[in-house]
């Protein structure tokens, strides 16, 4: 079994394996019985207060694998059965009160919501308290802390509230479907749904269909799967029933080359290559929405080559990405796999990658390539503007994550940001800290780029023209 980061993820991996398994063998309909006994066996409990919850939350996840509430739109749901004993306090008082004379953090708050008792100690009224943190930063003990759960830190858009249960809550129109909060959260109690099962039938009945299965990876896959190596990867999913596996990073190229064109026409732009970017702005600052770049994403562009070429293509992106799931709705990607899923579906499958033999992946140019860090998209912009001897002032601004993103955007929307083109990534680093990466330990910038000086194309036109 692969290691990965926490015991989170090993679970979800135990599922997505047993679930695709249970699909081949046809055997699907005894999952929910047999599948949480064969992954938490018992007698005893290893997380949680006994097996027979641990087997629930199994249940659950299944129920996540086969692709979850369809009621519910949002790629990105609750588990609620898991979510458990993370405290919901606020601010809260601790030990360390001396009881001082200055009674600063008394002072400092604007609705008098904290007194002291009998013993001296602060309290604070969470009546009137109104969250604002001046008595933590007044108090010279560092005595107040702030109890927040983990989900709620990891969410740069306020989505999640808590439920009558304290259940962690998602607003569907709040979220952005980045999954910070899918791996973020200890309990594995946030998951994504998984189109693992749509995979599995179509490449199980292509025949039947008469659909010929492509995929499409995303560059990110360079830092992915370390015990073998990428052309062993891409022999793998052949071995899996892609008749051809190309990469997104052509779809990059032809991406860096429009955008150029649109944005020394327009003045101004935004990216458009990472949906939840995307959808941040559509949901929380609409009125940037007219600055979006009108191209489409390398993943659909690439999918619309694809399917131009064979209108009887069954396509399939992998990715780091759960807001991928979410973009590919009505466009001419069929499905959407994590490299978590990918993962699960080669060992489902039984196909030992470091037996497979290399089949390389020449698509793509350096510069679409290093479209999966910080940065990328920003230097392969340089490049286009070169290529195609536009004559603009290029002065980008690399956000990496939500937070960066939103300060750049709020500049821009007061005419106070001096750059002309925002980079937008979701996830810190780039496409490289995707939520549903095998591990995710610090990347490597060089890592992409070494991938990148390996194509065979120097320049995106060179890259482009393979196409034709």
């Amino acid at each position: 079994m692969p290691v990965f980061d926490t015991q989170v993820q090993s679970l979800k991996y135990q599922v997505l394996k047993e679930v695709a398994q249970a699909s081949l063998t046809d055997t699907l309909i005894h999952a929910y019985r047999d599948i949480p006994n064969k992954i938490i066996p018992g007698p005893r409990a290893n997380y949680r207060c006994c097996i027979f919850k641990e087997r629930a939350v199994i249940r659950e996840r299944i129920h996540m694998a086969m692709g979850g509430d369809k009621a519910n739109d949002n790629t990105i749901q609750v588990i609620s059965i898991a979510c458990d004993e993370c405290p919901v306090g606020g601010y809260e008082v601790t030990r360390a009160c001396r009881g001082c004379i200055a009674h600063r953090c008394e002072k400092a708050c604007p609705k008098d919501a904290i007194y002291f008792d009998e013993k001296r100690r602060a309290v604070i009224d969470k009546d009137k308290c109104i969250e604002c943190g001046r008595c933590q930063k007044a108090c010279p003990y560092n005595a107040i802390v702030h109890y927040k759960r983990p989900c709620q830190v990891a969410c740069q858009v306020d989505a999640i509230t808590m439920d009558e249960n304290n259940a962690a809550k998602i607003d569907a129109l709040k979220c952005i479907e980045c999954g910070a909060c899918v791996f973020q959260c200890p309990f594995g109690a946030i998951s994504d749904k998984s189109e693992i099962l749509d995979v599995v039938e179509a490449l199980k009945n292509r025949d039947v269909r008469k659909r010929t299965p492509y995929a499409i990876v995303a560059p990110s896959i360079a830092s992915q799967f370390s015990y073998a190596s990428l052309p062993q990867v891409v022999s793998g999913m052949k071995t899996l029933g892609f008749d051809e596996v190309y990469e997104a990073a052509l779809g990059a190229d032809m991406a860096a080359l429009l955008e150029s064109q649109e944005l020394a026409e327009k003045g101004f732009l935004t990216s458009s290559c990472c949906p939840s970017f995307v959808q941040y702005i559509k949901k929380h600052m609409p009125d940037m929405e007219k600055h979006i770049s009108h191209n489409k994403s390398p993943m659909v562009i690439m999918g619309d080559h694809i399917r131009k070429h064979d209108p009887n293509a069954y396509i399939v992106f992998v990715g780091p990405c759960t807001s991928k799931k979410k973009e590919a709705k009505g466009t001419s990607i069929d499905n959407v796999l994590t490299f978590e899923e990918l993962q699960s579906l080669i060992d489902a499958y039984e196909i030992n990658l470091k037996e497979e033999n290399e089949r390389p992946l020449d698509n793509a140019s350096y510069f679409g390539r290093i479209f999966a860090r910080s940065g990328g998209l920003s230097s392969a912009m340089v490049q286009a503007f070169e290529e195609q001897s536009l004559d603009f002032d290029f002065n980008p601004i690399i956000c990496s994550g939500i937070k960066e993103s939103k300060t750049a955007l709020l500049k821009a929307s007061k005419n106070r940001l001096k750059e002309n083109f925002i980079e937008g990534m979701a996830c810190e680093g780039g496409c490289v800290g995707g939520p549903c990466c095998l591990t995710h330990g610090a990347r490597n910038p060089k890592q992409i780029d070494k991938f990148g000086k390996e194509a065979h194309a120097k320049k995106m036109k060179d890259a482009v023209e393979t196409l034709n």
